[in-house]
């Protein structure tokens, strides 16, 4: 499996408060990104698996909302996040 709880605890470690804090925006976008990579790639050799591709669009749909969340409440934590996942160009 490629999401074990040990790879979780890393992301939530390094992009929120602590190994634990599950919640916060920053670590649930982190968390997004990763599954978001990993079903690209998955993508990207089984073009016509369409319930992987709309799982796909519905993250990406989950975590715009979460980073516009993000900026209207604190636009620092919104740009570092950006900046340190490299989402924005």
């Amino acid at each position: 499996m490629y999401l074990t709880p040990e790879v979780k605890q890393n992301i939530f470690a390094e992009h929120g408060n602590s190994a634990t804090d599950t919640g916060s925006a920053e670590s649930q976008v982190a968390l997004f990104t990763h599954r978001i990579k990993h079903l690209t790639e998955h993508l990207k050799k089984n073009k016509k698996d369409l319930a992987t591709k709309r799982s796909l669009i519905n993250l990406v749909g989950k975590r715009r909302r979460m980073l516009e969340y993000l900026k209207r409440q604190d636009i620092e934590r919104y740009r570092n996040i950006v900046k340190k996942l490299g989402l924005r160009k």
